[in-house]
């Protein structure tokens, strides 16, 4: 529930909170009534349409069109036909939380132990782990907005006070230190994601090292998401723990690594969160998918592969970014990494959500609606994914200009 502004008029910031509200229902916890994720509301169009026969320019979807590497594949195959897929520990299976803190070392020079590291179901079960051990019922937790909708929902959902903190083109999408110094109150935590979620902007390494320092400094949680790691344009990425030890550092085999479905992630724990993360881990789902597990071991042998995933997506937003400002599309945030655009379409609506849908019955285009990463002024922007195939991005830009015009 919106409840209104808060902050000294240098920063904006709107404040979301789980209290029961007029609209709860009789025996229904006000926990579970968060915002619904609109894409899926599109998805379900798009789906709809092309089950109609209709032709679909798909720029929707948050994951990669390739499938997971052939290593990978391959590995799942042969535990599939000679393991008994039985549980494993809460936090993952060795072999995998070894691999994971090699990554570290190999790609960012930071010695990361396996005990540091905690396999999740997905980053979406490392974020919640991650939510449960640090926070208290009632902590201030401050996300940027625009930012990815699960997030605040999730933090709202666990009782959290979300403090959503307006970004925009004037601080490239991303917080700053001087808006946290702008907040009325120290918060218990600020989320921060690089590359964003839906902006694809990036922080800077020395900025991520400043703000680290500051949540160290301050006494708040940084909760690092580098989940879109690996697919970066025009710099190379921070790592959180190259700085801060208490920050918790999330990532995920989805993007970069093409295993969206294997429901796998992973987060960096902080020394004294790491028991509450075991016993919350093994309670809520007493292990990760151990076939992913077994499989997702060799995915760090697959980076050939991987980064030609990631020239396909920068060959696709090349393209974007040249063509869009020729059918009046030419306000996009920066596009750093991740493989999205984040578009300013006010000059031909405020409602983003009817926008979009319009687009997709007319022409057949498939954008998502920006009201799910800001419910504030998303209804002026657009997300356009580029995962997909480049032909058929090529193809949206000409018939949406066909339509703009």
């Amino acid at each position: 529930m919106i409840i209104g502004p808060r902050g000294n008029g240098s920063v904006a910031a709107t404040e979301f909170v789980g209290c029961k509200s007029a609209m709860s229902v009789v025996g229904v916890s006000a926990r579970g009534q968060v915002p619904p994720f609109y894409v899926m509301r599109i998805l379900e169009a798009v789906a709809h349409r092309r089950a109609s026969g209709l032709p679909v320019y798909d720029l929707t979807a948050g994951q990669p069109s390739t499938p997971a590497p052939a290593q990978v594949r391959a590995e799942a195959h042969h535990v599939l036909d000679a393991d008994r897929i039985g549980y494993t520990g809460a936090l993952g299976l060795p072999v995998l939380r070894a691999a994971i803190a090699a990554h570290y070392r190999r790609t960012y020079g930071i010695g990361v132990q396996p005990g540091d590291v905690a396999v999740s179901t997905g980053s979406s079960g490392a974020f919640l782990l991650a939510f449960l051990a640090a926070f208290e019922p009632g902590d201030v937790v401050v996300v940027a907005q625009p930012g990815y909708p699960a997030y605040r929902n999730m933090l709202t959902a666990l009782g959290c006070t979300v403090i959503a903190m307006p970004c925009g083109p004037e601080t490239r999408f991303q917080p700053t230190i001087r808006m946290l110094d702008a907040l009325d109150a120290v918060p218990a935590g600020l989320v921060l994601a690089s590359p964003a979620n839906p902006t694809g902007s990036m922080v800077p390494p020395d900025e991520l090292a400043a703000i680290s320092r500051w949540c160290d400094d301050h006494g708040t949680r940084l909760v690092s998401d580098e989940i879109y790691h690996g697919i970066c344009y025009t710099q190379s990425p921070g790592c959180a723990w190259a700085t801060s030890r208490r920050s918790i550092v999330v990532n995920s085999f989805s993007k970069y690594y093409s295993m969206t479905g294997w429901r796998l992630g992973w987060l960096l724990m902080p020394p004294e969160l790491a028991d509450s993360v075991d016993r919350l881990a093994g309670n809520f789902a007493l292990c990760p998918p151990t076939l992913a597990q077994h499989a997702a071991v060799r995915a760090f042998e697959a980076y050939r592969e991987l980064d030609d995933n990631v020239r396909r997506y920068r060959e696709n937003r090349d393209l974007l970014l040249a063509r869009l400002p020729g059918v009046g599309i030419d306000k996009i945030a920066p596009a750093d990494g991740a493989f999205y655009l984040y578009a300013d379409v006010s000059r031909y609506t405020e409602d983003s959500q009817s926008w979009v849908a319009k687009l997709l019955t007319d022409v057949g285009v498939a954008v998502v609606p920006g009201i799910d990463f800001d419910p504030v002024n998303g209804g002026r922007f657009i997300r356009m994914s580029y995962a997909g195939d480049t032909a058929e991005i090529a193809q949206a830009v000409d018939i949406l200009g066909d339509w703009l015009s």
